[in-house]
């Protein structure tokens, strides 16, 4: 592969920010919209996990405009997403998020862009921080520049034990219908199967977030208590799409216990596929 340039003058600065005003309904639309079966999420009285991505929605990619070249912009496909929680979200919340370019590596098959971004409320204070890769495949960066988002390797050792819990999930054959307006991503490769086909994918392929959203659930409900208040970090590898109609399983595993806090590891598979790797999950030992 041939070298591209990133701009490091572009590195470590902010993009300008942008505003969301949470309502009791979107939230409610969005635990519908990733057949999420938590009664608070479902009646708007608290928001789920990724549904922290909606706020943000706007700010996930802007960064990267001040480093990658324009020629090279449009194949970047998210690679990694990785929450760290401050408080939940709440219907009346008025989010403002902004993100920057952390750094830059490349590897065999392509270049990684680290975006950290965060959000705030009203009173400046911090509502949650994202970290994420925007992967750009066939493309070399050359050597590592800045700082790489934080890991989250799943450990292949545990899988000698059963997992703790499993998760049986459907993806609905409308589902990319009810979650992109619920998302705010209208991509049409979700929605239209000629475009889908036309960049080359069988068809209308899920949306990695809504995906995401599906294993939030899973974990909050088989080792968090439904309790959305208590999960302190988020993680996930995209490692494969996700077509309407597959049939899903989410596993997990005890990982470690630290300083009140209970670290999971889990994987979501398609049969034999994985869609979801490296996923990580710290929870509070109870909500203080």
């Amino acid at each position: 592969m041939a070298v591209t340039k990133f701009e490091v003058d572009g590195l470590n600065v902010w993009a300008d920010p942008e505003t969301f005003e949470v309502t009791r309904e979107r939230i409610a639309e969005y635990a519908a919209a990733t057949n999420d079966p938590i009664e608070a999420h479902l009646n708007g009285d608290v928001a789920s996990p990724v549904f922290a991505i909606v706020p943000a929605f706007d700010a996930l990619m802007a960064p990267a405009l001040d480093v990658v070249p324009i020629d090279i912009f449009g194949r970047i496909v998210h690679g990694e997403q990785d929450f760290h929680f401050h408080r939940a979200i709440r219907p009346g919340d008025v989010i403002t998020a902004r993100g920057r370019v952390i750094g830059w590596d490349s590897v065999d098959s392509g270049a990684r862009l680290s975006i950290h971004i965060e959000c705030r409320d009203e009173n400046d204070e911090l509502v949650n921080e994202q970290y994420l890769i925007g992967f750009f495949r066939g493309v070399d960066a050359g050597p590592e520049v800045g700082d790489q988002v934080p890991a989250h390797r799943f450990d292949a050792s545990l899988r000698d034990n059963a997992p703790v819990a499993k998760v049986a999930q459907h993806v609905d054959l409308d589902q990319t219908f009810r979650y992109a307006p619920a998302s705010g991503d209208p991509m049409p490769i979700h929605l239209e199967e000629e475009v889908a086909r036309d960049a080359g994918l069988p068809g209308i392929i899920a949306h990695g977030l809504c995906t995401m959203a599906f294993t939030s659930w899973a974990v909050l409900t088989e080792v968090g208590g439904s309790d959305v208040n208590r999960l302190k970090r988020f993680a996930v590898r995209f490692s494969k799409m996700v077509i309407p109609g597959d049939d899903l399983e989410t596993r997990i595993w005890k990982q470690s216990e630290a300083d009140g806090n209970t670290t999971y590891a889990f994987e979501t598979a398609r049969g034999e596929d994985f869609v979801i790797t490296d996923g990580l999950a710290v929870i509070a030992d109870s909500d203080i």
